[in-house]
């Protein structure tokens, strides 16, 4: 499982190689240093039903649909929650690679930090999980254009590059530092202060 999260997350860094803009202007020795994106998106939904005895919550978006789930034990402040308040939801993903000369392949490490409001306070909080892996250039063929990495395991994936361009400086043996950020934030607003 945690093999296949780490294929996942080479996977994302390929793409990020095939589509960043790099200088062009590098020379064939120049190594890219890396880059990050990030992408985020938001909801907004209205509580229309709340039942504290079950822990059901139910949410209604702008455009009618409609959402339900049951707020776990981890919800410290549910009772602050009332029919009519407002949740703003945020999602972000990010990911990060930085090229570097050499190294060697370091299977993935993640980190999973949550942070919740104080007893008593309006709900809202974070949670974030990131993780990072170092997979080796193992082949680069100019022809396809194509980049193969290789894992910890010694399994290897082939992916196809867009832009070729982007792989100047770049030698089999290099290594690639992935990491993967994805963050929720929740906060609830009390009816009317929207």
């Amino acid at each position: 499982m945690r093999n296949s999260e780490s294929w996942k997350i080479a996977a994302c860094v390929t793409g990020a190689l095939c589509v960043a803009s790099l200088a062009l202007s590098q020379t064939p020795s120049a190594l890219p240093k890396g880059e990050a994106m990030a992408t985020s998106t938001e909801l907004t939904a209205t509580v229309t039903k709340i039942d504290q005895k079950k822990r059901e919550v139910m949410l209604q978006k702008d455009d009618g649909r409609e959402y339900s789930f049951v707020a776990g034990d981890n919800v410290k402040n549910l009772a602050q929650v009332q029919k009519g308040d407002v949740v703003n939801v945020t999602y972000t993903e990010a990911l990060a690679y930085e090229v570097k000369k050499g190294g060697k392949a370091i299977g993935a490490t993640t980190t999973v930090t949550a942070e919740g409001a104080k007893p008593g306070a309006t709900p809202a909080g974070t949670v974030t999980r990131q993780s990072t892996l170092t997979v080796t250039i193992a082949a680069i063929d100019p022809n396809v254009p194509s980049v193969t990495f290789k894992g910890t395991t010694g399994k290897t994936r082939t992916i196809k590059v867009r832009q070729p361009e982007n792989l100047r400086g770049v030698q089999v043996g290099d290594t690639v530092e992935i990491t993967y950020t994805e963050a929720v934030a929740l906060k609830v607003e009390k009816a009317g202060k929207n």
